[in-house]
């Protein structure tokens, strides 16, 4: 047994090939055309799992328009640094081999994910919480000018945030991947344009088909208009073997939305599918548009509820607060005071992210009796719902950005009529919260110390 045991452990140990002496190298996840992608672990303990993209040097010097590519995804890479886009952490080389060392995104990518769906489509509610996610990360590439020119399922990764894997998309985290066909800054020439046609035919824009000169971000937009259609209706709106066909019907607008498509879903896809990229709407205006605003509104509480989960907030856009807002703030401008003389209002400060504190407001909330409201309605539920939670206490919160990674949370106690003590304080203290709240709460103050 011992001999067996013994041969069994030296074949483990000749699977495994360390890296440079930084990364074990473990199975395969999956390859390409010029790559191939392996699960990682760092050899120092305590590292999360990476993934690690090899190519080999002689055949990526070797293909005409291939070492750019590389040298462009790298570039793209080291410059990006958003919640939804793959973070590519370093990059090594021996003689033979370049490794990509990147972040892992172990739900795979969204078209998998779609077809692994019974209808090989999302709901609305759960599409709107991807494609949010897709918009957020182009528009931050947008505004480094960097046009993804690629823009795909298939380039879309996919992390899910709780282990059992909602069937849905309401539990994702979209993480973009593959910008080696990216366009930086000095990609483009004198006229700002674009000349070189490049992408995905199914997903690129008219304009790049009819290899005519084009405004990256904009094609990035109608590549978003196409994954929105595919993400509500299961299917491409234009698909077709013959580029030039599929060119004229794109040109057309000839395309159907299936019954079960909103409204307002297909007004925002009418808006993206715009053949005229002049009037086409950009990408970093979509976070205004009311299909988008709703992300937090009713529907996607439900959706996420129904998978047993608490709602997370995945995408805080944050109002801004200059100097004339925070004096505003001041007791001598505010009226509330002749109204409600309670000690039911606190304001901190905080670095952390906008996710985390409201998760953490939230878990406050479950140990001290409140349930948690924003602007748009419930955000945080107790692991058992309201039903006998005995939760008689409300807490709006309200976030606005004061500067760089600084935020400024605004809370207010709404208890309900004939709870409390006499006085009509709340049951707990604001130093308990504060306890609760940790190093989220970086400088706390009353609303008399604005």
């Amino acid at each position: 047994m011992d001999a067996m045991d013994s041969s069994k452990s030296k074949k483990q140990q000749q699977s495994k090939t360390l890296l440079l002496g930084k990364y074990e190298l473990g199975r395969l996840l999956g390859r390409g055309n010029f790559a191939k992608v392996y699960l990682a672990r760092p050899v120092s303990g305590g590292g999360d799992p990476v993934a690690v993209k090899v190519l080999d040097k002689a055949e990526v010097l070797s293909t005409p328009g291939m070492a750019p590519r590389v040298l462009r995804e790298v570039t793209a890479m080291r410059r990006l640094r958003h919640p939804n886009v793959l973070r590519l952490h370093e990059v090594l080389a021996t003689r033979a081999k370049i490794y990509l060392v990147m972040e892992l995104a172990p739900g795979g990518d969204l078209i998998s994910r779609l077809a692994s769906l019974p209808r090989r489509r999302f709901p609305e509610h759960a599409a709107r919480r991807v494609f949010a996610q897709l918009a957020a990360a182009l528009a931050y590439c947008h505004a480094r000018g960097v046009a993804h020119r690629d823009v795909k399922p298939q380039n879309v990764l996919l992390l899910n945030l709780d282990s059992g894997g909602a069937a849905g998309g309401g539990n994702l985290v979209v993480k973009v991947s593959d910008f080696g066909l990216s366009a930086l800054p000095e990609s483009r020439r004198e006229d700002g344009r674009l000349h070189t046609a490049c992408g995905t035919p199914a997903y690129a824009a008219p304009e790049v088909l009819r290899r005519k000169a084009y405004d990256g971000a904009k094609a990035d937009a109608w590549s978003c208009g196409v994954i929105l259609f595919l993400l509500l209706a299961g299917r491409l709106p234009f698909d077709d073997a013959n580029v030039a066909e599929m060119c004229r019907k794109a040109s057309r607008r000839e395309y159907a939305f299936p019954e079960w498509v909103s409204p307002a879903a297909s007004r925002l896809i009418n808006r993206l599918l715009d053949p005229n990229p002049a009037t086409r709407v950009a990408v970093e205006a979509l976070a205004t548009h009311p299909w988008l605003k709703r992300l937090l509104s009713v529907d996607s509480q439900l959706g996420g509820l129904l998978h047993g989960q608490p709602e997370h907030a995945l995408a805080f856009r944050t109002p801004a607060v200059n100097a004339f807002d925070i004096i505003s703030m001041s007791p001598g401008l505010d009226l509330s005071g002749l109204f409600d003389k309670r000690d039911r209002e606190k304001r901190f400060m905080t670095t952390a992210s906008p996710e985390k504190t409201m998760e953490q407001i939230g878990r406050a909330g479950g140990k001290l009796g409140y349930v948690v409201v924003g602007k748009k309605g419930l955000e945080w539920l107790p692991p058992g719902g309201l039903s006998g939670s005995g939760m008689a206490a409300m807490m709006t919160v309200e976030m606005s950005e004061v500067a760089a990674q600084l935020m400024l949370v605004e809370l207010r106690l709404e208890v309900a009529d004939g709870d409390g003590d006499d006085d009509g304080k709340q049951q707990f203290t604001w130093e308990e919260l504060r306890h609760e709240l940790g190093d989220v709460a970086r400088a706390w103050h009353s609303c008399e110390d604005f």
